[in-house]
């Protein structure tokens, strides 16, 4: 009776923690509207997967990274760059293009992003 109860705890417990992962995928990110305004703006920018100034930039966005106008240029082997990526010029990594012609390399502060985007900056 007592392994039981035991069980029955942890099965509790372990759809808790399934509910709360669900519940916290589904929110907002942080940074929702400016990644939004940012891809909306007509910016791109291209990475590789294998690049770590490429996930510092995501990473400022937190979960609101997947909103971002990211490009991959890498190919799966991470070995060459894909035709896109060398078709706009892309040299190196990051790399953002924006709609006026103006070309960044690195990773962009927020406020610079804004700068080139005329997207406001909130929530910081």
């Amino acid at each position: 009776m007592k392994n039981y109860i035991s069980w029955i705890i942890v099965a509790i417990a372990v759809i808790a923690i399934i509910c709360g992962m669900v519940w916290y995928s589904s929110q907002p990110g942080k940074f929702d509207e400016f990644a939004t305004c940012i891809k909306n703006s007509g910016a791109e920018f291209y990475g590789a997967f294998w690049c770590p100034h490429c996930q510092e930039q995501k990473a400022m966005f937190g979960k609101s990274a997947k909103l971002l106008p990211y490009v991959e240029c890498s190919t799966p082997d991470g070995q060459g760059q894909l035709e896109v990526c060398k078709t706009k010029g892309v040299e190196s990594y990051p790399t953002w293009l924006f709609k006026n012609g103006t070309k960044k390399t690195g990773t962009l502060s927020f406020n610079d992003l804004s700068s080139f985007t005329g997207c406001p900056v909130s929530k910081l």
